[in-house]
């Protein structure tokens, strides 16, 4: 019994499942300042139940690659709260989305790596979690790679543009190769000894690093550039992604042609 409870699904997820699902049924038929109360939740609880699946991919790929310890942890339940990082792999990550409308990446579980053998295994641990945004992306995005968009109400477009942005950047940022993200996981078991030691020091300041480069106007150019162009290749145009982030914004002033496409009032 013990086993079962610690790999059965959190009541707290399925939770914030349910308010993500109830939020989105109200972005379908809301209109206003509602569509705009009603995407941020959306598009809020979707990202948490991404950083959920997201550390969900890491454990349980560690799970079946000899560490064991991670059911015990709680990781298997999908509880952000059983995290040994919840900061980093919840709160940090919500802040940024809040503050910037950017899907930064936290902190990963804990893994016992010394239960593990074999550098692939190691590797594949690590790639789980930006795949598993790959995949969200791909969900996302596919009523419009599909062209099964005819009813579908405009906000709710920009929701879900929104959503596979935030899935897109996560992705391509916890794929760079610095030290304290997934991309660097991939990497680290196939460097000498004397490599990682001297790399070891920079990880906790990795994901800072990557905050402050995209505060450049050139780099943010260019990684937006990036972004927009893989989103493009998936049929999301910018106006759908960019008028998204406009109405997840619901505190700030409303951009005139978003608030027109999506009926919201610009005085908000």
């Amino acid at each position: 019994m013990a086993v079962e409870a610690s790999r059965r699904v959190s009541p707290v997820f399925l939770a914030i499942a349910a308010v993500t699902a109830a939020a989105g049924w109200a972005v379908w038929g809301a209109s206003g300042i509602g569509l705009a109360v009603a995407v941020f939740l959306f598009v809020t609880g979707a990202w948490v139940v991404s950083l959920c699946l997201h550390e969900y991919a890491h454990a349980r790929t560690a799970l079946h690659s000899g560490d064991l310890s991670v059911a015990a942890k709680g990781y298997l339940t999908l509880n952000p709260l059983k995290y040994t990082h919840a900061v980093l792999s919840v709160l940090l990550p919500v802040l940024f989305l809040v503050m910037g409308g950017i899907g930064l990446p936290g902190g990963a579980v804990f893994i016992e790596r010394h239960r593990i053998r074999g550098r692939l295994r190691h590797s594949l641990i690590s790639a789980a979690g930006p795949l598993t945004n790959v995949l969200f992306a791909l969900v996302c995005t596919a009523p419009f790679w599909l062209g099964a968009l005819d009813g579908v109400p405009v906000g709710f477009r920009f929701a879900l543009g929104f959503v596979a942005l935030l899935q897109v950047t996560a992705a391509l940022l916890n794929a760079l190769p610095v030290p304290g993200l997934d991309g660097y996981g991939v990497l680290e078991p196939w460097l000498s000894e004397r490599a990682r030691r001297a790399v070891e020091p920079f990880a906790p300041y990795g994901l800072i690093a990557v905050f402050v480069l995209l505060l450049a106007p050139e780099v943010n150019q260019v990684f937006f550039g990036l972004v927009d162009g893989v989103l493009g290749a998936l049929g999301v145009g910018e106006v759908e992604s960019y008028c998204g982030r406009d109405l997840y914004r619901f505190w700030q002033a409303a951009d005139p042609t978003c608030a027109y496409l999506a009926d919201v009032d610009v005085t908000r």
